[in-house]
């Protein structure tokens, strides 16, 4: 079993941590969301969440990638994606639909990504 590797680049004066997992890159999400909003990180992330087309757009990536993701409870987070009801967690997010391209690491959020090597 290949051990996690971390490391950091920096963009735009902003250092956001790569988290090398079985020779893929993890962005982290929450780095990004510190450089908009230090106090506020975790509500960007929220935020980001409850955008349909970011919902769609992860349920596509989750359907290409997981066998195992959660198809059924999906299409019910998709039809209330965007409503001013609806909040979704990060963690809610993977426990709900079986997700693996998310995985949290303490309270940070990651997302698969790519970079030159």
């Amino acid at each position: 079993m290949s051990k996690s590797k971390k490391s950091t680049i920096d963009v735009q004066g902003t250092a956001i941590t790569i988290l090398t997992q079985r020779e893929e890159d993890l962005i982290c999400l929450t780095d990004i969301a510190r450089a908009k909003n230090a106090e506020r990180s975790d509500d960007l992330v929220r935020n980001w969440l409850r955008n349909r087309n970011t919902v769609e757009f992860l349920g596509v990536w989750e359907r290409l990638n997981n066998p195992d993701f959660n198809s059924v409870e999906f299409d019910g987070i998709k039809m209330q994606a965007g409503l001013n009801s609806f909040a979704l967690t990060p963690k809610q997010w993977i426990e709900r639909l079986n997700v693996r391209n998310v995985p949290l690491a303490d309270t940070d959020v990651w997302q698969k990504g790519t970079r030159s090597r």
